[in-house]
């Protein structure tokens, strides 16, 4: 990758949760920030969020939930990308209403990092920065 290519950022809203203004707003901190970003909308399918990344030759995927059916849906998720060969060479990061205590499994079955609440976006932008930069070794 060169430094002159923007990294593509995916932002999903699976499941039935009808609720995207947080995704919407760091949809938009990530395209202010440079960053080219494809927001699927609500209401999608594990299977639609993983075609699309396929489709759109993403970096990264962006889970937004709030329904608390984040367990069943991101590992279906993960499981896509495997199955496609995506798991390893994406970068999958999530966010939304989720308890503490299920993050150590999220992170487990390959979500690399949970926002919660009220995190600013400038954390998530520059943590996304630094992480991609480093996992596709951008000078």
């Amino acid at each position: 990758m060169t430094a002159s290519h923007r990294f593509r950022i995916l932002v999903a809203k699976p499941g039935l949760d009808g609720h995207d203004r947080g995704a919407k707003i760091v949809a938009r901190a990530l395209r202010d920030a440079g960053m080219e970003v494809i927001y699927t909308g609500i209401r999608q399918t594990p299977e639609s969020i993983v075609s699309a990344a396929l489709q759109e030759d993403v970096h990264a995927i962006g889970l937004s939930i709030l329904s608390g059916a984040h367990n069943q849906l991101f590992l279906r998720i993960m499981e896509l990308l495997k199955k496609e060969g995506l798991r390893d060479r994406l970068l999958v990061f999530a966010g939304g209403i989720i308890p503490k205590e299920d993050i150590p499994e999220l992170t487990k079955m390959g979500i690399a990092v949970v926002f919660g609440p009220g995190t600013p976006t400038k954390v998530i932008v520059e943590y996304l920065k630094q992480a991609l930069k480093e996992k596709f070794q951008e000078g």
